[in-house]
């Protein structure tokens, strides 16, 4: 997908805030490098994958991930033979616990949840691994005694000397002779070695090996030599021990190089298990909604909202620093809410701006590639046209990455080879660039670009030039992208562009609107109309003669053709107006038609499952187990009746029986 098109529709501030919702590092990386798919199957196994994870987490179906680390590579070195010390063992257990985990929630995924099943059909149980682990080493990393007999053994026979050089200290202490002579009445460490501090003029009067002296000298530091051969058999134990303990430690790192290769696949899954739920739990938060793909290149969005003004709306931090100095038009392209500012802990830790108080996105009803493929949007400054374009824009490009987008139920999106866009001031000193240098050398790329696949949206066409050769520029540029036949929205004050999109049979004019009362935009987009700057309206509110106003009024006139472009505008809004009519009719027939296959399929899965239960039921055996109803307890059938359709099952120490009916026959799982 075009780079430019993702910096200036900013999609990477939505990488940043779907990383937010992941649970481990990686899925935070896959978060962060997502990247619009072009393949329409895989669009749609991801938007499914998606979907039904929200629907899981929705139902209570929730999964945690905080054990999940990045082991990868541990577990490569376990597998040509290194060993893992004990705190990389329980980075590797913790993972293994994690993973058992992701693998026992599919157990709990029915049939609603195929695309969640089938990703994690391979993933192994690594219970048994994290257990082997836990079973040598706690919480510290200490080689617990358990880990083998010979470990225990030897720790037994440390604990007992341990406990003979103790006793001949406290013996050595208790002597008056030997008080005497210390500066103070206890004993101390001096490496592995148990020493007394003696004074140095008496240090002739206690035999043993002097290990250190004071700083002062005035101490040394002596092993009686009734502890020296008890030190050097403990040396020996010790050595002994940590034979013992590497011992251990290579066979569990054995044990994790084994499963290396399923472990790193399990990792693998485990990420992107991680980017769909995170996918997921962002869709919750803002009540997003899965698109339908069309295989055409119709485009509809029903009450679509800008995902980044909805985060904006809801947190102080903005994610960019720039934003901080300069607020842009998306700041502000929201109708007036609370003002309240709260940050919650999920979001990104970025730079704090001040932000205008809390406010409410005002939703845009979008519509392309129908019965027209050009969309004209007009309207006045900070009215939300560069808003809408990137509105549509960057909703395309979160549907081709697998993610819900803000719209209502009924959205229509086509699979986009390319999304190119223009928009913003690309002036460009570095370059020599103007700013309509800029923008005609990055409409030489769309152009160049561009195929009958691709979604092209241009702000402010034709500006920062002389008005007639910019218009006159402007409807040379749609018409060369007509003829390409992709589909086009753009933004534009130049009245000769409204003229085009009336003229024009496949294009279509759209205004912002705007309250000639209040003199405030609304922000809504009303597509069949065109917009009007309203300067005539916003000079008379602020007191010019009327006599100016009066003469501006006739000079309007006779340049725009006021009456005719109404007249021409009226009949274009009564049809968009029948066509939306249509549209609605049409989306509640898909609605009500979905919803009678969504009941038929669950009768024919109900009645499925019945006549599965019953041919069950016709096999029973003695031996099987099964699940009495009326009992709530599992048991073991004894004996079948079908002359009666009678079962005896065995219940704890009773027998019962019970009618064929109420009992549910329990499969065994594989290989038990």
């Amino acid at each position: 997908m075009d780079a430019h098109t993702l910096q200036v529709l900013e999609f990477p501030k939505i990488r940043a805030i779907l990383a937010s919702y992941t649970q481990s590092a990686l899925g935070r990386l896959l978060a962060e490098q997502l990247e619009p798919q072009r393949e329409a199957a895989e669009v749609s196994r991801q938007l499914a994958l998606t979907e039904e994870a929200r629907r899981a987490w929705a139902e209570g179906l929730s999964l945690s991930l905080s054990g999940l680390r990045d082991v990868r590579l541990l577990v490569r070195r376990a597998y040509i033979g290194s060993m893992l010390s004990a705190e990389e063992l329980l980075q590797v257990r913790e993972t293994a616990w994690c993973l058992s985990g992701i693998y026992r929630w599919r157990m709990k995924l029915d049939a609603r949840f195929p695309h969640l099943r089938e990703l994690l059909a391979s993933m192994d149980d690594f219970g048994l691994l994290a257990k082997a682990i836990e079973g040598c080493l706690d919480a510290r990393g200490y080689v617990l005694d358990m880990a083998s007999a010979e470990l225990a053994e030897v720790r037994h026979k440390l604990r007992e000397l341990e406990e003979r050089i103790q006793a001949v200290l406290k013996r050595l202490l208790r002597d008056p002779e030997i008080r005497k002579i210390l500066r103070y009445p206890n004993a101390t460490l001096s490496g592995e070695h148990y020493v007394l501090p003696v004074a140095a003029n008496y240090r002739h009067r206690l035999p043993g090996v002097v290990h250190r002296t004071s700083a002062s000298g005035d101490t040394v530091y002596i092993e009686p030599a009734s502890l020296a051969t008890l030190s050097a058999e403990r040396a020996v134990l010790k050595a002994e021990e940590e034979k013992e303990v590497h011992r251990v430690l290579r066979q569990l790192t054995a044990q994790v190089g084994k499963v290396a290769r399923p472990f790193e696949y399990a990792l693998d899954l485990a990420a992107q298990l991680d980017l769909i739920l995170a996918k997921a739990r962002y869709a919750l938060d803002y009540q997003m909604t899965l698109p339908h793909l069309s295989s055409d290149t119709r485009l509809i969005l029903r009450q679509a909202r800008h995902p980044l003004l909805e985060y904006y709306a809801r947190h102080a931090p903005l994610l960019t620093e720039s934003a901080a100095t300069k607020p842009t038009e998306a700041h502000y392209a929201v109708a007036q809410g609370s003002s309240s500012q709260s940050s919650e802990s999920s979001s990104p830790a970025l730079p704090r701006p001040t932000l205008p108080p809390r406010r409410e996105v005002v939703p845009i009803d979008v519509r392309l590639g129908d019965d027209f493929r050009i969309l004209v949007v007009t309207g006045p400054n900070t009215g939300g046209k560069t808003v809408s374009l990137k509105t549509t824009g960057l909703l395309c490009l979160m549907a081709q990455s697998g993610m819900l987008i803000p719209a209502a139920d009924g959205s229509v999106l086509p699979i986009f080879h390319h999304i190119l866009a223009d928009i913003g001031d690309e002036q460009s000193i570095e370059q020599s660039l103007s700013t309509f240098s800029a923008h005609m050398t990055r409409i030489r790329e769309i152009l160049a670009t561009a195929d009958a696949q691709s979604l092209v949206l241009l702000d402010d066409l034709g500006a920062g030039t002389d008005p007639t050769e910019g218009a006159a520029l402007g409807r040379a540029i749609l018409e060369a992208l007509d003829r390409v036949g992709c589909l086009v929205m753009i933004s534009t004050h130049l009245g000769d562009l409204k003229l085009f999109a009336l003229a024009h049979p496949r294009a279509q004019n759209a205004a912002v609107e705007f309250d000639p009362k209040t003199l405030l935009p609304t922000y809504r987009l009303l597509i069949g109309q065109f917009g009007m700057s309203c300067a005539l309206q916003i000079a008379r509110s602020l007191g010019l003669p009327r006599r100016i106003l009066r003469r501006a009024w006739y000079w309007l006139k006779r340049k725009r053709r006021l009456p005719e472009l109404r007249r021409l505008a009226e009949a274009r809004q009564e049809a968009e107006a029948a066509k939306a009519q249509a549209l609605q009719a049409q989306l509640e027939a898909e609605q009500r038609r979905a919803e009678l296959e969504r009941r038929l399929a669950e009768l024919e899965r109900a009645s499925a499952e019945q006549q599965a239960l019953k041919e069950a039921r016709a096999r029973l055996q003695p031996g099987d187990r099964v699940r009495v109803g009326s009992l709530r307890e599992q048991g073991e059938v004894v004996r079948v009746d079908p002359r009666k359709a009678t079962v005896l099952v065995r219940v704890g120490i009773g027998q019962w029986e019970v009618p064929l009916e109420d009992v549910f026959p329990i499969r065994e799982p594989p290989g038990s």
